[in-house]
């Protein structure tokens, strides 16, 4: 299976949370559900955070020229 992307992440997330507003929404299920979309956040937040990093250190190089 291919790493997933930033962008499918969100995606997955907003599916998540859309699950919530939905038909299918079920309190005995709901507990599940949430903890599932943190620990997506948390995917994110670090994609996020290395990102930055990343875009940090070619600045830096960039800017040492």
């Amino acid at each position: 299976m291919a790493t997933k992307t930033i962008n499918d992440k969100i995606k997955e997330l907003d599916e998540k949370v859309e699950w919530f507003y939905g038909d299918d929404f079920a309190l005995d299920k709901a507990s599940e559900k949430y903890k599932s979309a943190i620990n997506l956040t948390k995917e994110i937040e670090k994609d996020l955070d290395n990102l930055k990093n990343e875009i940090t250190v070619i600045d830096k190089d960039f800017s040492t020229e």
